[in-house]
């Protein structure tokens, strides 16, 4: 599961310290980052690190000139950091729940999960929710938008990930940076998801057999998110059956886990090589995972893999613009009703 993490250090959140930290944590990413030829030139980076980085300036220019759009100057430096993650996501649920604990920020409205760059701050967060009765999960975070309030680096952290991963990861990223809904984590991400895809298909097409082992590896990742999220749906009707104790509602999830979740994870595991049985499966967790995966399917009757990724564009942001020009409950739901 690929989650996208926009740094929130520009919160209105009244902890002046998570404040601080935040502002200190991405100022110093701001700080360190180098222009990228003077990265290239340097010999003491690895040329496996410079490899990438060419890579991520040839997919920035093709989504640029794919989309039409005018390139701005993210990714033109490079940061080096200290650690393989750049920043770790907390997300809380209530124990008779699967349902993330939203935190609200100004002008980018609510987000179903907060960042830190420190994993201490994280956990010592995650102590101070547990205390409020909350079901914790944190994970590390290899890649994040700031939405172009600020001119994003090329991270260290992104070298984990092969030349189709890469390319999908900027894709996305950078769809960020031209269509965001506020107050819509999910459709932005499954927006983006769709879109990156969509252009890795057009940049590799010429590399037919390893760009069919890549939809291949999608495709069972996909097979594998559908059941999930039906059974943890199935989970949660289960939890809202009645008023449960939090021992009570705590024992249905760790048996319901134990005997339905983990056997499916180990079966995918072993045979399609797709392994999600080292993550921690609970209320949390499976609340991210319903925030990210639940509205994935919709985009591909609304969009077509026939057309181009300009024709698809231009497609949404006709849909958006008439959505603003009258009251809506949401554009996701603006555009459920366009199926």
């Amino acid at each position: 599961m690929k989650i996208v993490l926009l740094i929130l250090f520009f919160t209105s959140c009244s902890n002046l310290s998570y404040l601080s930290e935040q502002a200190i944590g991405q100022l110093s990413i701001q700080t360190r980052g180098q222009d990228n030829e003077e990265v290239l030139n340097d010999p003491e980076v690895p040329e496996e690190h410079k490899k990438k980085i060419r890579l991520i300036k040839k997919y920035k220019s093709y989504f640029y000139d794919a989309l039409k759009k005018t390139p701005n100057s993210i990714y033109s430096k490079t940061t080096l950091l200290n650690d393989k993650a750049v920043s770790y996501l907390l997300i809380a649920s209530k124990p008779t729940r699967i349902q993330a604990k939203t935190f609200r920020f100004p002008v980018v409205g609510e987000f179903p999960y907060i960042g830190f760059f420190k994993l201490s701050s994280a956990k010592s967060y995650a102590k101070k929710l547990k205390k409020e009765g909350y079901v914790t999960w944190i994970r590390p975070v290899y890649a994040y938008s700031t939405l172009g309030y600020l001119e994003d680096r090329i991270l260290s952290s992104f070298f984990v990930y092969n030349d189709f991963e890469l390319a999908e990861l900027i894709f996305h990223e950078l769809f960020h940076t031209i269509f965001f809904v506020s107050n819509e984590v999910a459709l932005n991400e499954n927006l983006a998801n769709y879109f990156s895809r969509l252009m890795v298909r057009d940049y590799f097409r010429d590399e037919k057999a390893r760009l069919f082992h890549f939809y291949e590896r999608l495709k069972d990742e996909e097979s594998l998110k559908i059941l999930l999220v039906g059974r943890i749906v199935t989970l949660n009707k289960k939890l809202k059956e009645k008023k449960y104790s939090r021992k009570k509602a705590q024992k249905i999830v760790d048996d319901y886990v134990k005997k339905s979740i983990m056997p499916l994870l180990e079966r995918y595991c072993k045979k399609q090589k797709v392994c999600y049985n080292k993550f921690t499966w609970n209320q949390a967790s499976m609340a991210a995972f319903l925030t990210y995966e639940r509205k994935q399917n919709f985009l591909n009757s609304l969009l077509s893999d026939d057309l181009s990724p300009k024709e698809n564009l231009d497609y949404l942001e006709k849909l958006y613009q008439a959505y603003k020009k009258g009251p809506q409950n949401s554009f996701y739901q603006f555009l459920k009703e366009r199926l």
